[in-house]
């Protein structure tokens, strides 16, 4: 089983796809490239050209090989769609590198994922004892093997068919020969928004590859949605019965580029209305306020305007140290978070900090960096934290650790304290955290977001845990989509 490596929550992927465009793989590319934060191991992208459907697939960065024109030359067609991809668990290869591409009755399909299905393991046995054949270990061939073994006539209803036997958190994009759909699941936990651009529509992860493409954001697609491109006319079914949203909290704290536009603001606002939140709760006398590039700035300013304190640059990332960094003996490795941050010595000497960042999953980058503090001079490090303790896994498409894993599962707020060598440590409370994203109060019977990470509140139960004795939390994320 592949180890959860980062000490950050990461979102599995980003999916991009346009209709009716010159360079329709070309636009792809450019969108990939703006939601590269999204999935760092893989990319690929399918192109449809009226008559035959072409694919690249590759592992790495967008920009490594798709700015390449003998790449693109590949890829012919005003149709395309692309994914971006963080594995989760098993192996890192081609064959798991979306979007995937199928033959079926009627035509071709290619299909494009963002999301876990959590009765994926039970409806793969199924078929699998029904004689399918799986090329890969995503759960998204799971939804192709669906729409291919459906008694439907039409695409657009072995789609639905196949939609009402799955559960779990999904944003599709799925191109055939006449049509590009995009498709949030029924509580639009895992997010998709419209653009157009001339006649061509677009659906995207997030607006920012919008923007990047220079495409006007229409909306939306709402939790539930089927939303249908044909001839360069957009419609629209909503074949579920009604259910209230509950996107990924995650996405307003984390996920998103901070450019981006949730719910009509920026994520950038949002992080900055949680520090402000946080400084409401647990303001703290201090020389100054250092956030944890990145993540943690717009969180770490939020916190020092509302306090007034100042806000300094106490780390200093270095931006070039990539994935593929080479790491030839131990003593290189024992370096860790060093490669990536360095402290501003002379600044911190003698200096009580607070410390901010966007959350605190396992904790052992919060130590390294406040022993980095202490070590370049600080007098005290005071650790906050922008979101609520993380106590729970994630089920619906995000990488990260099982539940003995997560610091705040295992310990209280002074053993945290302790761990992460830190003078005090304090996260932002639940109410906090809904009040930063503009909502009132937290209603325990219906949230208006999956804050399951904080509460244990899943919004749809993981159901190949439920009624399998053999089949455990952890077999489950050893099982989990590469999506």
């Amino acid at each position: 089983m592949k180890k959860f490596k980062s000490d950050k929550l990461r979102e599995e992927c980003g999916i991009f796809g346009i209709s009716s465009a010159e360079d329709a793989s070309a636009v792809v590319a450019l969108g990939l490239h703006a939601l590269q934060h999204r999935g760092q191991e893989g990319c690929g992208i399918v192109s449809y050209d009226g008559k035959n459907y072409h694919s690249e697939k590759r592992q790495g960065l967008v920009g490594d090989h798709f700015t390449k024109s003998n790449v693109i030359k590949k890829l012919p067609g005003n149709f395309a769609i692309g994914h971006n991809r963080y594995s989760t668990t098993g192996e890192t290869s081609l064959r798991n590198i979306q979007p995937f591409f199928a033959d079926l009755h009627g035509g071709g399909l290619s299909i494009a994922h963002n999301g876990n299905l959590t009765n994926a393991i039970t409806l793969r046995d199924e078929l699998v004892r029904n004689g399918a054949i799986f090329r890969t270990t995503s759960d998204t061939e799971t939804i192709v093997q669906l729409i291919a073994k459906s008694k439907r006539t039409k695409i657009i209803d072995k789609i639905i068919d196949s939609l009402f036997q799955i559960q779990g958190a999904y944003a599709l994009i799925i191109m055939t020969n006449k049509k590009l759909i995009g498709i949030r699941d029924p509580m639009g936990i895992r997010p998709l928004v419209i653009g157009k651009i001339k006649n061509s529509y677009i659906f995207a992860s997030e607006t920012c590859a919008l923007d990047i493409v220079g495409a006007k954001f229409i909306r939306e697609v709402e939790n539930g949605e089927i939303v249908t491109i044909e001839n360069d006319k957009l419609t629209s079914i909503k074949p579920f019965p009604k259910q209230k949203q509950r996107p990924c909290v995650f996405e307003y704290i984390y996920f998103a580029r901070p450019d981006s536009i949730i719910n009509g603001r920026c994520a950038y606002e949002y992080r900055k209305k949680l520090g402000e939140e946080l400084a409401k709760e647990t303001d703290i006398n201090s020389d100054f306020v250092v956030p944890v590039p990145d993540s943690g700035v717009p969180a770490a300013l939020g916190y020092a305007q509302y306090t007034k304190k100042k806000f300094e640059l106490g780390l200093i990332r270095n931006h070039y140290v990539g994935r593929t960094f080479i790491e030839p003996t131990q003593n290189i490795r024992s370096l860790g978070v060093k490669l990536k941050l360095s402290a501003t010595k002379s600044m911190i000497k003698n200096k009580s900090i607070i410390l901010i960042d966007d959350s605190l999953v396992r904790g052992t980058t919060c130590y390294k960096i406040t022993r980095m503090l202490y070590e370049a001079g600080a007098k005290e490090v005071h650790v906050r934290i922008a979101c609520p303790e993380i106590l729970f896994p994630d089920f619906y498409g995000v990488d990260m650790p099982t539940k003995e894993e997560l610091l705040a599962h295992n310990k209280n707020n002074d053993e945290m304290c302790n761990y992460i060598n830190a003078k005090s440590l304090k996260f932002l409370s639940l109410e906090g955290l809904y009040k930063a994203l503009g909502c009132e109060k937290r209603n325990k019977e219906y949230p208006q977001f999956s804050d399951h990470y904080f509460t244990g509140d899943y919004p749809i139960k993981p159901s190949d845990l439920l009624g399998k004795g053999k089949v455990t939390q952890l077999s489950l994320l050893s099982n989990k989509s590469n999506n």
